[in-house]
């Protein structure tokens, strides 16, 4: 799968998050602080993985379609990776 700027560009801002959230732990900042960071975080991945998910679908879909391949069984992978990474 070709990864495009644009997913690459989103993990390196949720690593600068990381980042952040290390620097306030070592900074000893506010709990309530530390924990929206880490939410942010964490949200910012789940919708990465879904752009990741959602793109590679629809790659390997349209290959399938191609071929004539039946899609049903890569689709229900597709849903359960997304269930599995909640």
């Amino acid at each position: 799968m070709d990864y495009t700027t644009q997913m690459k560009n989103r993990v390196k801002r949720i690593e600068g998050q990381v980042k952040a959230i290390l620097r306030m732990m070592e900074e000893g900042k506010d709990c309530k602080d530390l924990v929206i960071q880490m939410s942010a975080a964490r949200n910012a991945l789940d919708r990465t993985i879904g752009v990741v998910v959602g793109s590679n679908l629809e790659q390997c879909v349209r290959s399938q379609i191609e071929n004539g391949e039946d899609t049903q069984l890569l689709i229900q992978e597709a849903v359960t990776l997304l269930v599995k990474s909640r």
